[in-house]
Order: C-alpha cells, then sequence, then structure tokens
C-alpha cells in the first residue's frame, strides 16, 4: 500500500510556543547531548568494580576482604545503611559511609496505583536535580522503569521530559541505587500482593539511555554481575532504550551484553519523525532499522519498537502498512512492536488513539506477520509519564514533606 501525498506537515509541538530559546516560530528543537557542568556525585560502592573496592578499602586502612562483605550486603541484601550490617563493627560505620555510602539518592515522594499494583518514586540526587523511577508488578514479573538522565537532552516535543532540557547525566550508582531501593521494596512487600522479587530493569525512565552510554554500560554490569560484583539479573530481561543514536547502537551490540534493545520509533517515515523525534534529523529512519537489525544479528535478542499510538497523527492503517513493510524487508522474526496509547503530557495538544484506530493499526501489522502486542499502561492517574510528577512537584500540584533519605521504614505514600 503506497502512503499518501503530505501536503503539509502538522504542528507537533505541545503548545503554541516556539521551542525555548527559539528566534523564530518554527525554529526547530535543540536537541542536548552534554550536561551542563555541575558537581560530580561522590564515589558510591556500586560506581566501581569489586578489585577498586578492595582497593579503596586497603587505602583506607581497612582489610580488603571487607569489600565482599559489604559488596554482598548491598547487592544480595539491598543494604545501602552500614549500621545495618551485623558483621561490619560498629567502629568502621562512619568511615565505611563516607567511603562507600554516602548520600545520593533520597525520597521525596511516592505515589501508588493500579490498586497498590505501580509505584512510582520522585528522587532527589545530591545537588537537587530530581529524578523518577516506577515499580510496576504484573502477573508473571515485576519490573522496575529506571532514569540515566536529569531531565533529557533529546526535546521529544510529546514527552514530558523531553521538554524539561537535560539537567545532567546520572552517575552509575544514581542509577543503581534506584535498582536497589526497588529490590528492597519488592522484598518488603510494598507491592500489593507480598513479597516478590524484581524480574525486570528497563531503561525507560527520564533521559536517553545512550547519550549517557559508559555510565549506562556500568550499570548494566552492576545489574548483571553476580554477587559480589553485582545483582546477578538476566541480560534477557534488561532492556535499554534509544530513540535512535545509531553509532551508540553499534557500539551496544559491541558490548557482549545480551539486553534487549528497545527502539522509540513512533513513526515509519521521515517526514513525521523529523519533527516527533528530533534526532531523525541525524539518522533517518532507514538507517536506524538496519542498526536495529545489526543488533539483533549480532546478540540474537529480538528488538523492541516502541510506537506510542497518536490519534490522527501516527496511527493511520497506511503507515502500520509502511511500518510492516520496513521490518519485512530487513527479515522476519527480528522485531517486536509495542504500540501503547499516548499517555498525554499537560499542554499537549494531541490524545491517544481512539480504539478503533488502535486495533486496526495492530490488526495491519499482525496481518502482515509482525509480532505485536499492546503495552500496558500504567500510574496513568499519577502523572504516569516521565516527568509529570517532577514536574506536579515543581509547580506545586502535589505537596510532600522534603526528601527523606533513601532506606527509610516510613516510606511517604500519596494515592489519588
Amino acid at each position: 500500500m503506497s502512503s499518501p501525498t503530505i501536503r503539509s506537515r502538522r504542528e507537533v509541538r505541545p503548545t503554541d510556543q516556539a521551542p525555548e530559546g527559539a528566534r523564530s516560530p518554527d525554529a526547530k528543537p535543540v536537541l542536548s547531548f552534554t550536561a551542563k557542568r555541575r558537581g560530580k556525585p561522590p564515589v558510591h560502592l556500586a560506581d566501581v568494580d569489586l578489585a577498586a573496592r578492595k582497593t579503596i578499602l586497603k587505602d583506607a586502612g581497612f582489610p580488603a576482604f571487607r569489600a565482599d562483605q559489604l559488596s554482598r550486603h548491598y547487592f544480595e541484601h539491598f543494604t545501602g545503611d552500614p549500621a545495618l550490617m551485623s558483621d561490619v563493627p560498629s567502629a568502621m560505620h562512619e568511615a565505611i559511609s563516607h567511603t562507600f555510602f554516602p548520600p545520593l539518592v533520597s525520597e521525596v515522594i511516592t505515589r501508588q496505583a493500579d490498586d497498590g499494583l505501580t509505584l512510582k518514586h520522585l528522587w532527589q540526587l545530591f545537588d537537587g536535580a530530581r529524578v523518577e523511577s516506577v515499580l510496576m508488578r504484573y502477573s508473571e514479573r515485576t519490573t522496575l522503569c529506571v532514569s540515566s538522565q536529569a531531565g533529557c537532552g533529546m526535546a521529544c516535543p510529546f514527552c514530558a521530559t523531553g521538554q524539561m532540557g537535560l539537567t545532567r547525566n546520572l552517575s552509575t550508582a544514581e542509577i543503581i541505587d534506584q535498582v536497589r531501593a526497588a529490590q528492597a521494596a519488592c522484598r518488603d512487600g510494598a507491592l500489593a500482593g507480598g513479597p516478590t522479587r524484581l524480574s525486570n530493569v528497563v531503561f525507560m525512565g527520564m533521559g536517553e539511555p545512550l547519550a549517557n552510554y559508559k555510565t549506562v554500560i556500568q550499570a548494566l554490569h552492576r545489574l548483571i554481575d553476580p554477587a559480589p560484583e553485582g545483582f546477578g539479573m538476566s541480560a534477557r530481561n534488561v532492556t535499554v532504550s534509544t530513540v535512535g543514536l545509531v553509532p551508540a547502537i553499534h557500539k551496544l551490540a559491541a558490548e557482549a551484553m545480551p539486553v534487549t534493545l528497545a527502539v522509540s520509533l513512533h513513526a515509519p517515515d521521515d517526514d513525521l519523525r523529523d519533527d516527533l523525534i528530533p534526532i531523525n534529523s541525524r539518522w533517518k529512519v532507514g538507517e536506524l532499522l538496519d542498526a536495529a537489525r545489526s543488533y539483533f544479528v549480532a546478540t540474537g535478542r529480538r528488538v523492541s519498537i516502541e510506537y506510542a499510538l497518536i490519534r490522527d497523527m501516527n496511527d493511520q492503517q497506511w503507515r502500520a502498512q509502511l511500518l510492516a513493510d520496513e521490518l519485512n524487508r530487513r527479515g522476519h522474526g527480528w522485531a517486536h512492536v509495542n504500540p501503547i496509547p499516548l499517555n498525554p503530557t499537560p499542554g499537549s495538544i494531541w490524545t491517544a488513539s481512539t480504539r478503533r484506530a488502535q486495533d486496526t493499526f495492530v490488526r495491519t501489522l499482525r496481518d502482515n506477520g509482525i509480532r505485536t502486542t499492546i503495552r500496558d499502561t500504567r500510574g496513568s492517574d499519577i502523572d504516569g509519564a516521565c516527568g509529570q510528577l517532577a514536574t506536579a512537584v515543581k509547580e506545586g500540584r502535589v505537596v510532600t514533606n522534603g526528601p527523606t533519605p533513601l532506606g527509610m521504614p516510613d516510606m511517604k505514600k500519596e494515592t489519588r
């Protein structure tokens, strides 16, 4: 099926305002790959590997074997406070806290949805920057969505985080401590249904993971390397999302870590994707899909194609057909499409596709042999889209009592 002639581009900004700093109303968004200069987070145990932990301890005058103890407490027992580590002498607690467990991530607020099956956390970092993570329990798994940057420099106009701009990259430990907190929450029964085990981690929170490449690779090692190096999770249960940084996709394929790659595509044609995903001005749809296919060949891991369905924008049947054609042209069985109804952000000019359009889109893909699964929408009643809770708190629409150190037993929870 050929696509109809596109006579004019539709306005894709979420408001009637040009991007910040623009000199003309039709100016393009400004991409940001470099984080602003800010103070670096203090070094944390999760920032370095076991060998480096031993060296740091010896330099501080402590036995190297303590590195194994501390690491197992953190990665196996999900403890980030030396005072709670029974086999660590009390005389060491203060020094160990300073050396390996500086306060990096503090809880601002936790909100629950979906009858307690979803917890959305807003965290404050050591320098006041804020990020979000979402913990979701399903019948067959429990998944944590983590942030890799504070804000995002990719400027996607339908994304709340993209409209915030990039504040800075997170450190490895700032990413991993989101995971440790989720592991502890699962163990302690914070989700409805009682204690469970964190099984999946997805880098689909705030930020573009591949724009913080080195740090995210280190975080992946902490996730999949066995204790005392890391959590020992299955690489198959870890997903890294990208809007399309093609060179970084090729680098990731060479890392020999078979994590799942998720491509935030959202449009199969350059005409629309140039507007929806500004990075498409650098790497076009064809280049991106070629890189994704190469990732599949290198790792054997099927690629997820993420597609937010936006009413009358990208949900036409001919675009579903074009997407199927583009995927099938590169082979069969290498990609799985995950359409998801748009989670509108404040001030957005769009809404989610109608159920009829959604069903037609999915049916067209399946009729062409494309594996397709509608993604579950979680937390839509608690500022579910990434960046919305941080914005709501900043604007005073959600009241908190201030940050509380991570790991404190009395988590603040607000439901509505």
